[in-house]
């Protein structure tokens, strides 16, 4: 299975750093001057571009191994998380938003 999720920004250079930061990388590749593509394993990559009429309305969670060296690994880079929380069935999510209000989570396990 592969997954291309987009996320709609309106201010691009803006969302690009953020998004290098959130990510821990550059993009993986820039089809062109208002998009920009992060591959996150093989074949799911999640991408920004520049849609100003449909910016800050998306939602994305992303499950990781290890979610603790996810969220502190993303602290180091200067961003906290908007929400923290963990379920009863000890999955824990935290949810980033970008400047727009786009909203990014990362889920695992607790174990």
């Amino acid at each position: 299975m592969d997954l291309f999720a987009g996320i709609s920004v309106r201010d691009f250079p803006t969302a690009l750093n953020w998004y290098e930061r959130l990510l821990g990388a550059p993009p993986s590749f820039k089809p062109n001057d208002v998009e920009a593509v992060w591959e996150l394993a093989e074949h799911r990559f999640v991408y920004i571009e520049q849609r100003p009429d449909h910016a800050g309305h998306a939602l994305q969670t992303v499950f990781v191994d290890d979610i603790a060296a996810r969220v502190a690994d993303i602290a180091g880079r200067g961003l906290m998380p908007a929400v923290d929380e963990t379920y009863d069935n000890g999955v824990r999510k935290v949810t980033y938003r970008d400047p727009e209000g786009n909203e990014f989570g990362f889920g695992g396990a607790t174990t």
